[in-house]
């Protein structure tokens, strides 16, 4: 595909429905006979200087390797991997090469971030920095003008200017994607000392960087409509439209046949074009419980229960554009007639974002090993949450993608055997989200839930995870200098009660809404920002509405947000559930006193410690105002780690004896940079784990 092709396919998939998640994006251009005269004597200057550029880099991979303790580093990220259940399960026998390396190596719990969110805690692992160093503190912040939600990781947006041709908008120039983490990922600085790196799905590395390696992008890559990940759902059964989550479609069957589109991007080169569909057409056999299935192209038959392979699609935008997507389907029953289509993701084949690094990775793996996801949050939980999908459909689902994971992960095993290698597995995380409340049988969210039938999924998922851990043991065995890292970026533990900031702020006097109006709906619908002192939004904290920051901003900096801050922070601390009399808050931090990086005016300004037990409600989170403070989550998210940091540290396992007591997310980067013997940043702030115990990041009090 030409450049220009795939400058028109970025802007049809950056141009989605989704802008209060991806945000407007400036755009830039590339045009004009200055730009390319300065790109040809860029490129006879490189070509130029290619020998002294090869001679430093040997003399720097040579410099580190006079110095490293070890030639070969892995890292094996298991996302929310919960030590309280290491040890458990470990005790039951559960976990045979957990214990083995626990026995021989480390193992221990391993401090986790403030705020305990995915994205901070793994940016943290990248950049061996805090958040208020990298900038990550929830999923979404907020637009300060509008108060509405912006995706905190990543920027993307159109070209800045654009050509019409009768009914087509042509960009000149290619759109603007921006990795807005800041700081640097350790991966770079190493490669920088001629230290190559393969980097599989880290959180938090879309648009892929380039550096001395490969890279496969993880969380936060969006799906082909520019979300992080929609379903949909084909229904002829009327009473299911109403589903909140995902894109729900009525369709009617005629004999045994079924017709319909599957929305894809909006098309931007066509004014009014709506968003481009490809046509979806069924012969169902109701008595075999399967359906043969024509979508675009691609033919497939379905049976129920079962999901097709990745089905690739093209979605005609006109004038030649062609944009390629993929996606899977289940065929949840035939009458009624119920399809469930995965969000549809980028095809990795013909990647119309920078999903890797170099762009040609994310080919290579589609061509060696079949399509696979590509989308930052692969498993589908809202699918499950809006019981579209049950949950054998969930598990399977998350399992074929951790398989698609570990195929990646075991061929840069043995295709990388002098450097470093990293993949973090996601599912871990997912499956504990919305199958915990098996672990309780008093959690609301077992009500008119199976609990019995689904009672081993957590320790299944453990044993899974040591299994994988086993294998790579297995393959790093003829390298017994290499060092291995099994890590999560923090614990669990269980969600029963939901706790609405918005709605306690709006009873006692900090969030106003409009006259005439009791409740407010999402994203702050209904608040009136002339009299609104605090709002919240996202996973995290709340934030203070500050004169000169925010749009509609009223609290005066200095001694009137001071005194606000500390009125909150006293009252919310030790926040007690009036229902059930537990302490729903442990505490909440001012970010002043916590944070000291350049970007802690970026962080909410309030970050609130949640106790075992309780998070942030759903309504809250999405800026909604309630008639109650506290309810139960029955929800089939029933787990999570939105809380007070102390109570979900994640897990350190090494098969090397480390010499720290008490060791932090962030000692990692400064740590395996040693190991290699790497000149670490001077920014970073953690230990070296295998040296004599020092200064750690701060810890969280």
């Amino acid at each position: 595909m030409t450049v220009v092709c795939k400058c028109l396919v970025c802007t049809v998939l950056l141009a989605s429905r989704a802008e209060a998640y991806v945000g407007p994006g400036a755009g830039f251009a590339l045009a004009g006979s200055f730009w390319t005269a300065l790109v040809l004597v860029v490129a006879l200057l490189s070509v130029f200087l290619l020998p002294l550029r090869m001679t430093l880099k040997w003399w720097r991979r040579r410099r580190a390797q006079s110095r490293a303790k070890a030639r070969r580093v892995v890292v094996v990220g298991l996302d929310g991997f919960d030590p309280k259940l290491a040890r458990r399960f470990m005790a039951e026998g559960g976990l045979p090469h957990l214990t083995r390396l626990a026995e021989e190596g480390t193992f221990c719990d391993l401090q986790t971030t403030l705020p305990a969110l995915t994205p901070s805690a793994w940016s943290t692992f990248a950049t061996g920095v805090d958040a208020s160093r990298h900038n990550i503190y929830d999923f979404i912040t907020r637009h300060r003008g509008n108060y509405q939600p912006l995706l905190s990781s990543a920027r993307l947006g159109p070209a800045r200017r654009h050509v019409q041709i009768g009914p087509y908008r042509f960009p000149l120039g290619k759109p603007r994607i921006e990795n807005l983490r800041k700081s640097q990922p350790f991966w770079k600085s190493l490669g920088q000392q001629g230290i190559f790196s393969s980097i599989i799905r880290v959180p938090i590395t879309f648009p892929a960087e380039k550096f001395n390696g490969l890279l496969l992008a993880g969380m936060c890559v969006p799906d082909l409509r520019g979300t992080q990940g929609e379903f949909t759902l084909f229904t002829s059964d009327r009473e299911r439209a109403n589903i909140s989550q995902g894109q729900v479609f009525v369709v009617e069957v005629a004999g045994n046949r079924v017709q319909a589109q599957l929305p894809g991007p909006s098309n931007p080169i066509r004014g009014g074009g709506g968003a481009l569909a490809v046509d979806v057409k069924l012969l169902l056999d109701a008595a075999a419980g399967s359906a043969e299935m024509r979508a675009g192209a691609e033919s497939v038959v379905l049976a129920c229960g079962e999901y097709s392979p990745w089905i690739e699609l093209k979605f005609d935008a006109g004038a030649g554009v062609k944009v390629r997507g993929i996606c899977r389907f289940y065929l949840l029953s035939c009458a009624p007639f119920n399809l469930y289509v995965t969000p549809v993701q980028i095809d990795p084949e013909h990647p119309a974002l920078p999903l890797s690094y170099p762009a040609s990775f994310a080919v290579y793996l589609a061509k060696r090993f079949g399509k696979y996801g590509s989308l930052g949050l692969l498993e589908d939980t809202d699918s499950l949450n809006a019981e579209v999908l049950d949950e054998v459909a969930f598990l399977t689902q998350a399992y074929d993608l951790h398989e698609e994971r570990e195929q990646m992960l075991f061929h840069e095993l043995h295709r990388n055997k002098d450097g470093l290698v990293v993949c973090v597995f996601d599912g871990p995380d997912r499956i504990q989200h919305l199958f915990f409340r098996t672990l309780e049988t008093d959690h609301p969210a077992n009500r008119g839930r199976a609990t019995e039938e689904f009672a081993g999924v957590i320790p299944d998922l453990y044993a899974k995870m040591d299994a994988l851990v086993g294998r790579v043991v297995a393959e790093l065995a003829d390298d017994p200098e290499a060092v291995l890292w099994v890590v999560s970026d923090h614990g669990f533990c269980q969600f029963k009660r939901g706790v609405n900031l918005n709605s306690w702020l709006h009873q006692n006097g900090y969030l106003h809404l409009k006259e005439g109006t009791s409740l407010g709906g999402d994203w702050h619908a209904d608040v009136d920002w002339s009299r609104t002192r605090a709002f919240a939004l996202g996973l995290s904290g709340f934030y203070i509405n500050r004169k000169g920051r925010e749009g509609q901003g009223i609290v005066a900096e200095g001694e009137e947000l001071a005194q606000l801050k500390a009125e909150l922070v006293d009252k919310l601390s030790g926040l007690i559930d009036t229902e059930t009399g537990e302490v729903a808050i442990n505490k909440v931090w001012d970010t002043d006193t916590v944070f000291s990086g350049p970007y802690k005016d970026d962080a909410p300004d309030l970050l609130v410690g949640y106790n075992a037990g309780y998070r942030i409600a759903w309504s809250g989170a999405n800026g909604g105002v309630t008639d109650w403070v506290f309810e139960d989550n029955t929800k089939s998210w029933s787990g999570d780690h939105c809380v007070d940091p102390r109570l979900v540290p994640g897990v350190l396992f090494c098969n090397r004896k480390i010499a720290a007591g008490k060791p932090a997310l962030g000692d990692l980067p400064p740590t395996i940079m040693a190991l290699f013997g790497a000149d670490r940043p001077t920014y970073m702030k953690g230990q070296d784990l295998f040296a004599a115990p020092g200064p750690a990041i701060k810890s969280v009090r």
